[in-house]
């Protein structure tokens, strides 16, 4: 009389562990990123993990890092490129390091405006960029953005290139953005993001250059008092990829990437469009004293030498198709 409720038994057991073994297993990757959850960068992370798991059915989950808590932004793309860190929110300021076609982009006042920006990264320019990653053992996934770059520092009100005599000002570890604030009489101090605001208390450095989505996020208005709306520099982000994960997947898994990233360089985008609108007025309630808005065509006429420096390195034409881009 036993046996048959052993057999029960038994095909409930079958039952389970066929259940069991049907059910997706969860596969956890680390992102890490230099700024606040609550930054641009946190905005697009949370975008990416959110529309990954719809595509893939909850197969990934993201492990976010942020606040520099990998290391700077060098370090953490370094880890990218080993496979110890599987995916990083990056500045192109940092991954002409490691790309150095990506450069051309950190040119100074080389975009009229965010439309044109985002369209030649969203074009056939910015992806012929995104595919010279993989020889340099990186995956670039999809653009995000900072937004355009501004002046603060400790000093002086800055209205033309004059007031930039020997000022310290923090710049990415970037070529071209050395470049740029050598020839305009700055002294430029590379220097990774964590050693930024130690920095800045210290006086080790008089200011920095950041959009008002970092200078808000990072709360520069406690260490800083002057603010000088430069837009000298549009600044890209990239949503990264190791090789060692992204190989692994299939091609929908791949394509669910790319996705999930597009996804989250938009909420980056809408991010920076609200912190634009607000940041300005929020920072001066905090104290900061602002130049609203500097002649352009001085600083062009003052980085004359520095134009004729990227054109050797990227090619005329290469610039002139982005700034003429339409």
């Amino acid at each position: 009389m036993r046996f048959p409720n052993m057999l029960r038994a038994m095909a409930m057991t079958a039952c389970l562990v066929s259940f069991s073994s049907a059910a997706p297993a969860q596969t956890s990757l680390k992102m890490g990123y230099a700024l606040a959850p609550t930054s641009h960068y946190g905005a697009g992370a949370t975008a990416f993990a959110e529309d990954l798991a719809k595509r893939t059915g909850g197969r990934f989950k993201i492990e976010h890092f942020p606040g520099g808590a990998l290391g700077g932004e060098r370090e953490m793309v370094e880890q990218v490129q080993l496979g110890t860190l599987d995916l990083v929110v990056v500045s192109t300021g940092t991954v002409s390091n490691f790309v150095p076609e990506t450069g051309i982009v950190d040119i100074p006042f080389l975009f009229r405006d965010s439309a044109h920006a985002r369209a030649v990264l969203d074009g056939p320019i910015g992806q012929d960029l995104l595919v010279k990653f993989p020889a340099r053992g990186l995956i670039a996934l999809a653009w995000g953005e900072q937004g355009f770059r501004h002046l603060t520092n400790s000093k002086r009100a800055v209205n033309s290139p004059a007031d930039l005599k020997g000022l310290k000002i923090r710049t990415m570890e970037n070529a071209v953005h050395i470049t740029a604030f050598r020839t305009l009489g700055a002294l430029p101090t590379p220097m990774a993001w964590p050693e930024v605001i130690p920095g800045l208390q210290q006086g080790t450095i008089d200011g920095q250059e950041n959009p008002i989505s970092v200078i808000t996020s990072a709360k520069l208005s406690q260490v800083q008092k002057n603010l000088t709306l430069t837009r000298h520099v549009y600044s890209p982000a990239l949503f990264i990829v190791s090789p060692k994960i992204y190989n692994a997947l299939s091609a929908a898994d791949k394509k669910a990437f790319v996705d999930a990233a597009k996804a989250g360089g938009a909420a980056m985008r809408k991010f920076v469009d609200e912190v634009e609108r607000k940041g300005v007025d929020e920072l001066m309630r905090q104290g900061m004293q602002i130049v609203p808005k500097v002649d352009t065509a001085k600083f062009q006429a003052s980085l004359a030498p520095a134009y004729a420096e990227y054109a050797k390195k990227y090619g005329q034409a290469n610039i002139d198709r982005i700034r003429n881009y339409k």
